[in-house]
């Protein structure tokens, strides 16, 4: 099953496959609403809040994302795996990157 994935700022959405991270399935549909980094858990780049929806979640670095911030639905996109559709808002370093971005196109 694909779930619908969408980015609360720009309005994007891309399919999210459940059996890739939510970064990783929207890289490969050559999106770009989420900003990519290490794609492994370590940078902090694609960092993003949940705001509706579920998923499963890999470990990631608590240097980003503490247990309390993890509890309140942010989390790194690399790390999270649709279980449902999702709404997404970016947190991550290059969020005025992204939001500068949008407003361009």
């Amino acid at each position: 099953m694909v779930f619908k994935v969408c980015i609360a700022e720009t309005g994007e959405c891309f399919s999210g496959d459940p059996a890739r991270s939510v970064l990783e399935s929207m890289c490969q549909l050559g999106r770009r609403g989420i900003p990519k980094g290490c794609c492994g858990g370590a940078c902090g780049v694609c960092k993003v809040e949940v705001l509706a929806g579920s998923y499963d979640v890999k470990p990631m670095s608590r240097c980003h994302v503490s247990a309390a911030d993890q509890a309140a639905g942010c989390v790194l996109a690399c790390r999270i795996f649709p279980r449902s559709d999702l709404e997404l808002r970016v947190l991550g370093v290059m969020r005025s990157a992204l939001l500068g971005q949008a407003s361009t196109q």
